[in-house]
C-alpha cells in the first residue's frame, strides 16, 4: 500500500509540474481527442501492454522511434514513412538503418484507432502516446502527453543523418545537438536515461570497449566476448545498454556510468570529469528526481515543431502519405 501511495504521489507531482510545460505550445493539449476519439489512450495502452509483455525490448524501441522522429524536423511522424520509388524516407538514415524497429506495433495501433475514430488521430500523436506507455510499462514514470500533432507529408534522410546524435559523440557535441533543438544540457542528461532500457549493436560500442580508457576492465572484457574487434565480424551482435536491469526503466543507468560501465562512448561522456557529473550522481541516488526530469524533458521534446491546424495531414496508413 505504501508503494502504491508513493507511485500515485509521484504521478501527481509530475502531472502538476507539467501543466505549465504543456502550455508552451497552446495548439497541443492533453485532451485534444477527448470528444473526437475518447478511447484513444486506452487503445494505445492496450496494444503497448500486449506488445511489451511479449517482447519487453519493444518499449525501448518505440521510445527511440519517438526520439528519432522529434529530432528530425519535429515530432511529425516522418520517421514512420517507408521509402517508395519516388520518395526517400528516414528509415535508412545512418542511425535508423537495420536499427529502428517497432513499426509493426504502430501499424497495429493505427489500425485499431482507425476502426474506432476514422481519419481523426495522427500517427505522430500515436507514436507520442506509445512512447509514454512503453516507458511506464517497464517501470518508468508517466506523464500527460500534449496532443494535436498532424503528420508530415515529407521526410528528410539528410537531416536525420546530420541531426541525430551519434553514439561516438563527445559531451560538447551532445550538448550542442540538444541545444540546437531548444533542449538544455539537463534535458539531454535526463533523456539519455532512456538507455536504462533496450539493446545496442556491437558496431555502436566497439570503439569504446577496445579503445576507451575510462571503462571498467571487467565490463570491457565481458562486452568483448560477444563483440569482436574485427570490424567485419559481429557488428549486429546485441548487448544491453543497462547491464544491471535491461528490461526495467530505472536509475541504474546512471550508477553504471559512475562505475565506468556505460556501453556507448556517448553514454560515458555524461560522467567523465565534465559538466554533467554532478547531475549523474544526483540521478544515480534519487530516482524520483530523475523520473520528474525525464517526464518534463519528454514533454519539451514532444513540443518540437509540431504540425498543427491545417498543416500536414492525418495519415490513414502511417507508412505512406495519403
Amino acid at each position: 500500500m505504501a508503494r502504491i501511495i508513493s507511485i500515485l504521489s509521484l504521478t501527481l507531482i509530475i502531472t502538476i509540474s507539467l501543466l505549465s510545460i504543456s502550455g508552451t505550445n497552446a495548439q497541443l493539449r492533453n485532451n485534444f481527442y477527448g470528444v473526437s476519439c475518447p478511447n484513444l489512450q486506452t487503445i494505445v495502452f492496450n496494444v503497448m501492454r500486449d506488445s511489451v509483455r511479449q517482447q519487453p525490448r519493444l518499449g525501448a524501441s518505440i521510445l527511440r522511434l519517438f526520439f528519432h522522429d522529434c529530432f528530425v524536423n519535429g515530432c511529425d511522424g516522418s520517421v514512420l514513412l517507408d521509402d517508395t520509388p519516388t520518395f526517400t524516407g528516414e528509415k535508412n538514415a545512418l542511425a535508423n538503418r537495420n536499427s529502428a524497429r517497432g513499426f509493426e506495433v504502430i501499424d497495429t495501433i493505427k489500425t485499431r484507432v482507425e476502426a474506432a475514430c476514422n481519419a481523426t488521430v495522427s500517427c505522430a500523436d500515436i507514436l507520442a502516446l506509445a512512447a509514454r506507455d512503453g516507458t511506464t510499462l517497464l517501470g518508468g514514470p508517466s506523464w500527460g502527453v500534449p496532443l494535436g500533432r498532424r503528420d508530415a507529408r515529407t521526410a528528410s534522410q539528410s537531416t536525420a543523418n546530420s541531426d541525430l546524435p551519434s553514439p561516438f559523440a563527445n559531451l560538447a557535441a551532445l550538448i550542442s545537438s540538444f541545444s540546437n533543438k531548444g533542449l538544455s544540457a539537463r534535458d539531454m542528461t535526463a533523456l539519455s536515461g532512456s538507455h536504462s532500457i533496450g539493446l545496442a549493436q556491437c558496431f555502436t560500442f566497439r570503439p569504446r570497449i577496445y579503445n576507451d580508457t575510462n571503462i571498467d576492465p571487467r565490463f570491457a572484457t565481458l562486452r568483448r566476448s560477444t563483440c569482436p574487434q574485427d570490424a567485419n565480424t559481429g557488428g549486429s551482435n546485441l548487448a544491453p545498454l543497462d547491464i544491471r536491469t535491461p528490461n526495467r526503466f530505472d536509475s541504474n543507468y546512471y550508477q553504471n556510468l559512475i562505475n565506468r560501465r556505460g556501453l556507448l562512448h556517448s553514454d560515458q561522456e555524461l560522467f567523465n570529469n565534465g559538466s554533467q557529473d554532478a547531475l549523474v550522481r544526483l540521478y544515480s541516488t534519487n530516482q524520483r528526481i530523475f523520473f520528474q526530469d525525464f517526464a518534463s524533458a519528454m514533454v519539451r521534446m514532444g513540443n518540437l515543431s509540431p504540425l498543427t491546424g491545417t498543416n500536414g495531414e492525418i495519415r490513414r496508413n502511417c507508412r505512406l502519405v495519403n
